[in-house]
């Protein structure tokens, strides 16, 4: 089976025919081009999907992600980053192995093709050249051949006429002889050019053209072949990149099957355990007896506070609503007086007020209004609703709950070791660069180096001061180190401000819809505090410090409780300051403390007092 036998006479229909397959080719690159950009733009939007559910650096999302739901997420969102890469490989491949294969094929073919066609085309340009030859001498063998008889039958008619001369008979035969003889001549010439033609149209229709046909037959051959080849290429292209597309979605399955909900669970515990007790119960407040509406002693210190009994090992906290109030600081707030102070005798002597000013009317406040001068005073203490809500606190994230308050500490110190870490390794660094420079002085001056290494010490210094420091506070949230004194405690802003409005709304629901933890007093309760753990850092609590001195200018007789009686002339101790109410809490001695109508005292602050 071969062209040239069997399509000897359908040149023009080849020449169709391959220019026909030339743009299949062509049609079949640009359907792979196409697959290319599909594949393209299917990557990118993957990777963009990827990426626009990833975790912010630096966010509150990124915590999230400690969670093994979360994190076979996440898990998810890399696989197909790694998915969408494969994509990527198989529209590369498709552009390498393929299309760009296939361009180049095509300008080959379309150059073998224009070689072959054009010689075609000159076998039959000589082919047709040699045929207008030999009709040429034909049709002047078949003229002469015509003149010749012509001639002849002149020179017949001539010689048979008796009036014509032997002259005109002799020159009608010499004429009938040289046609003969033309004709003679071309009968043999196209003789000639026949057997010449008939040779070259025998070797053009068996030689030149299947010759040539045969080369067009395998040019289209290897066209099929090269584009069958190139069909198994695409499908190969794809399928290399199935294993690797199968273990992206085995790691989607294997995150999947990795997701813990007990795990889980315990994570959402240690991220919101506070550390605190649940709140005891609340005692039953007897309103049929008038004097049980005041905030008695007995209510606010029990008998551990006075040294009557001993704690009781393993007690558990019942009732205990405000562990970090500090002992003085509760009974201070709650037994001083709310009245305005009387104003000052009109004489300095004593003998002109025989009893003295009238000390504040035996009216005590309501247990609310107590602990609401006690949340606006300093150091305050946020309810714990408050505590949840985080926001700019204080360095050593006091703030926080203690289970929180430790994990946040533990971060900071792990922190802090890195960046330490860094120093260190930028200082061993420069060390071995300055040894260089010692060793080999041209290639830099050592002393360069001086200036980075006293820096990169005063940094390490200054980090390793922030890692004792917050590792102190890390060792007194796990029991290592002694509770800090009341000076520490303030200087570090253990809570932050809080209103009145927000203590009254802590004050209204014990538990919150959030899960917050919260506190709830009615406005006359009484407050049983019992032994808990709590109890040791209350006993070791340092009275407040003085903050300066005071002279009594008047004689006053302290009735009220919480207040102090004071004689004109006496010199005592202020441990705090007037704060509008018109009181000055002062010390006679170490058990002796109360308030002052501010107008009967002269007080002398201490400077450094003031300016701390």
């Amino acid at each position: 089976m071969s062209w040239g036998t069997e399509l000897w006479d359908q040149f023009d229909n080849l020449e169709k025919h391959t220019q026909w397959g030339i743009d299949i080719l062509e049609k079949y690159i640009k359907f792979v081009k196409e697959r290319t950009e599909i594949e393209i733009s299917y990557a990118k939007q993957l990777r963009n999907l990827s990426k626009k559910y990833q975790p912010k650096k630096n966010s509150k999302e990124e915590e999230e992600y400690k969670y093994t739901s979360c994190k076979a997420f996440l898990t998810t969102l890399n696989e197909m980053n790694d998915y969408a890469g494969q994509h990527e490989v198989v529209s590369e491949n498709m552009t390498s192995q393929i299309t760009a294969e296939l361009t180049r094929f095509v300008q080959e073919l379309k150059q073998e093709r224009k070689s072959h066609f054009h010689d075609g085309r000159k076998a039959q340009q000589y082919i047709e050249n040699f045929w207008k030859q030999l009709e040429a001498s034909k049709r002047r063998f078949e003229r002469d051949c015509k003149e010749a008889d012509r001639a002849q039958q002149y020179f017949e008619k001539m010689d048979a006429d008796i009036n014509v001369t032997k002259a005109d008979v002799e020159k009608a035969r010499q004429q009938a002889q040289i046609r003969h003889q033309m004709a003679d001549d071309s009968k043999g010439e196209y003789s000639s050019i026949l057997q010449k033609f008939n040779h070259e149209q025998r070797e053009h229709y068996h030689t030149q053209i299947p010759n040539i046909f045969q080369k067009i037959q395998e040019m289209e051959e290897r066209r099929i072949v090269r584009i069958g080849e190139c069909m198994k290429t695409y499908a190969e292209v794809d399928r290399q990149v199935i294993p690797i597309i199968g273990k992206c979605l085995d790691g989607i399955t294997k995150a999947a099957e990795s997701i813990d909900q007990k795990n889980d669970s315990q994570l959402v515990i240690e991220a919101f355990k506070s550390g605190f007790e649940p709140p005891g119960d609340i005692d039953f407040e007897d309103f049929t007896q008038p004097m049980k509406r005041t905030v008695s002693e007995s209510s606010l210190s029990n008998s551990r506070w006075d040294g009557k009994s001993e704690p009781r090992p393993g007690s558990k906290s019942k009732g205990k609503l405000w562990p970090f109030i500090k002992k003085n600081k509760l009974m201070s707030l709650l037994t001083s007086p709310h009245q305005p102070p009387p104003p000052p005798p009109a004489s300095a002597s004593p003998s002109a007020v025989p009893n003295g000013p009238q000390s504040p009317k035996q009216q005590k406040e309501p247990l609310s209004h107590r602990f609401n001068e006690f949340m606006t005073s300093k150091p305050k203490i946020h309810c714990f609703r408050s505590l949840k809500r985080g926001g700019g606190g204080p360095e050593d994230f006091s703030n926080l709950p203690p289970e929180q308050r430790r994990k946040k500490l533990q971060q900071k110190v792990d922190e802090l070791n890195k960046d330490i870490q860094k120093e260190m390794d930028q200082r061993d660094a420069l060390t071995k660069m300055k040894d260089v420079y010692i060793k080999n002085p041209q290639m830099g001056d050592a002393a360069s180096v001086d200036h980075k290494l006293a820096e990169l010490g005063q940094n390490m210094e200054k980090l390793r001061l922030e890692a004792q420091k917050f590792e102190g506070w890390l060792a007194e949230v796990e029991g290592r180190l002694p509770v800090r004194t009341e000076q520490t405690r303030r200087q570090s802003g253990m809570y932050d401000t809080q209103n009145t409005s927000a203590v009254n709304n802590c004050a209204q629901d014990r538990e919150s819809p959030d899960g917050s933890y919260t506190e709830e007093q009615s406005q006359e309760s009484e407050m049983k505090v019992p032994v808990t753990e709590f109890d040791d850092e209350f006993d070791d609590e340092e009275p407040l410090p003085t903050i300066g001195t005071c002279k009594a200018l008047y004689t006053f007789e302290g009735q009220n409780e919480g207040t102090i009686s004071v004689t004109e002339g006496e010199m005592l101790y202020v441990i705090e300051e007037d704060k509008g109410d018109g009181w000055t809490r002062i010390r006679r001695n170490e058990d002796e403390e109360g308030y002052v109508p501010t107008s009967y005292v002269e007080v002398y602050l201490d400077k450094n007092a003031k300016d701390s």
